[in-house]
């Protein structure tokens, strides 16, 4: 060790109180040397790194056997190191997505890029009864489900390590008039979308009108198309897939059975509050439904009963799958054209012919359109016929079938 240095004052010149203390301070310590290979990671590098630190510690010795004391230590501790290098570099590997093979590894960095592989696999994977658990639970429990599977099934994993990079370049942001009715389209309560900007006066206001599932208008409850009938605790076919959507997507599941009276509105308005500009305006809003009036003559084959063939009519201009006035096949403001509703009533089987005598929208104020062939409809008119005796408004038809059998 250095002696400690012997400070010592000295005066300025002219003042007797003014002094400042020196020291003659030692030549520094040489620099320590580095002589140990930092790229070393395996247990023959580090056991070869000791031993020949042992020879030049040691140089009069000439001999080490692995019987000696200081070989076992050294290799004991070249054993360790190895397998610290090891862990080391697997925690390393953890931080990458391509490197990375725990399961817990993977779902976090793929939720870091916004791919959330527990809401995109929920309905894939063993169900669980999430009964009574609060949220926050079903999410840990969904979250081990998948890490779990993920476990047993590595392929799983694999798939959504590739699935998961490609999805940043999806655009979801609402930023275009085409992108909110693109979006808004996706969604699984939306069939139809239109959007238009409107100057609102400080700024352009965006409006949305959707066409709703099963044609329900935004503030009518949806209740029962989520969840089933008053009492049901559990989501429906719609319901689950709703969920799944807006877990994905909004990053917000639906509020739960509680919440039976829920309006379109409610849920399409969660939708576009995560994905819209920030600072635009939005409103959504409904379709302008338009009834339509027909009376039709139909002539029934001989073959073939009246009643079946007026229940296929029926089925054919109906709101089914295959109806012709289903929800979403007409887009707004399209023109409803009577060559439409007869090729529909013409295809079904039985049918030898067909007779228009009465095509009109409800209402004394407007003409039979059975002679031009189409009724013009603008903004957001779309042509509805329910034939519900209950609401005559939106549409009726009447039917008069010859020939045929009876019955």
């Amino acid at each position: 060790m250095a002696d400690t240095p012997q400070s010592e004052l000295k005066f300025e010149k002219g003042c007797p109180d003014c002094a400042r203390r020196e020291a003659d301070l030692p030549d520094p310590l040489p620099p320590l040397g580095d002589d140990f290979d930092w790229a070393v990671r395996d247990y023959d590098g580090f056991r070869m790194f000791m031993m020949e630190e042992l020879a030049a510690r040691f140089p009069d010795r000439s001999r080490w056997t692995p019987a000696d004391m200081e070989v076992v230590i050294v290799e004991v501790l070249a054993a360790t190191l190895d397998q610290l290098s090891d862990t080391l570099d697997r925690i390393t590997l953890e931080g990458y997505l391509e490197t990375a093979r725990r399961p817990e590894s993977v779902r976090r960095l793929l939720k870091l890029i916004g791919y959330d592989a527990v809401a995109l696999a929920w309905d894939k994977l063993e169900p669980q009864d999430t009964t009574g658990m609060a949220p926050q639970e079903i999410e840990l429990a969904k979250t081990r489900n998948l890490e779990r599977s993920w476990r047993e099934r590595p392929q799983l994993m694999e798939w959504a390590r590739q699935a998961g990079p490609p999805s940043l370049h999806t655009q979801h942001r609402m930023v275009t008039l085409e992108d909110y009715a693109v979006r808004l389209e996706a969604h699984p309560l939306v069939l139809r979308a239109h959007a238009w900007a409107q100057w609102g006066g400080s700024w352009n206001v965006v409006h949305v009108a959707v066409i709703g599932w099963d044609n329900r208008q935004l503030d009518d409850s949806i209740g029962d198309l989520l969840y089933g009938p008053p009492g049901e605790e559990l989501f429906t076919d719609l319901g689950r897939e709703v969920e799944r959507f807006h877990t994905q997507r909004a990053r917000d599941g639906l509020p739960g059975a509680a919440a039976a009276d829920i309006t379109l509105r409610t849920i399409l308005h969660r939708f576009v509050e995560a994905y819209r500009m920030a600072g635009q305006e939005v409103i959504l809003q409904d379709i302008q439904p338009i009834g339509i009036s027909m009376a039709f003559s139909i002539t029934v084959r001989p073959e073939f009963f009246q009643s079946e063939v007026r229940r296929a009519v029926e089925q054919a201009l109906g709101r089914g799958p295959q109806g012709l006035f289903r929800p979403g096949r007409l887009s707004f403001g399209e023109d409803l054209h009577a060559s439409d509703v007869v090729q529909a009533v013409m295809k079904v089987e039985g049918v030898e012919n067909v007779c228009l005598n009465r095509f009109k929208r409800v209402g004394g104020g407007f003409p039979d359109q059975s002679t031009s062939g189409h009724i013009i409809l603008s903004g957001l008119q779309i042509a509805v016929c329910d034939n519900d005796a209950a609401h005559p408004e939106r549409g009726y038809y009447t039917m008069k079938l010859y020939g045929g059998r009876k019955g």
